[in-house]
């Protein structure tokens, strides 16, 4: 019986050290995006693909913002258990909610330097970085954001 437990007992030491700490750094994470988020919420984002009032264009120039984020070991090992019977995949989800958040906010970091107002034509481009393997679980994913930026008169 306690063979059993010392062969069990650190593999659900390190699922539950996983999770806390996985849960920790992503809640922290969103909390980051959340309050750089305030702070770019003066500039206009937009996927409209043309400029509304074009002769106001001062300047104009492409922005980008990339972001590759993974998933820790417990997300990925839920995430296998749950393709098993099927559904959402929320692990997933908030991966690349985060992602996209970061790639965005990269993106209006730059639009900022470039003294922009606004952002329009906003793109998102996605790549999977690092697929879960037998022998490594975690899940990459990129994304690439991208816009034009306008400087008004």
């Amino acid at each position: 019986m306690w063979g059993f437990w010392f062969q069990v007992g650190p593999v659900l030491f390190l699922l539950a050290l996983g999770y806390g700490v996985g849960r920790l750094r992503e809640r922290r994470h969103f909390q980051a995006l959340d309050r750089r988020e305030r702070e770019y919420a003066n500039i206009v984002v937009t996927n409209l693909k043309n400029v509304v009032d074009p002769a106001s264009v001062k300047q104009a120039s492409l922005v980008m913002g990339e972001a590759v984020i993974a998933t820790d070991y417990f997300k990925s090992f839920v995430a296998k258990l749950r393709n098993i019977v099927g559904g959402e995949i929320k692990a997933y989800e908030t991966l690349m909610a985060r992602a996209r958040r970061e790639a965005t906010l990269r993106m209006l970091e730059q639009a900022r330097r470039f003294g922009a107002s606004e952002v329009c034509n906003v793109r998102y481009e996605t790549s999977n970085i690092r697929s879960a393997t037998r022998r490594s679980p975690a899940v990459s994913v990129e994304v690439f954001a991208f816009g034009t930026a306008v400087v008004r008169r």
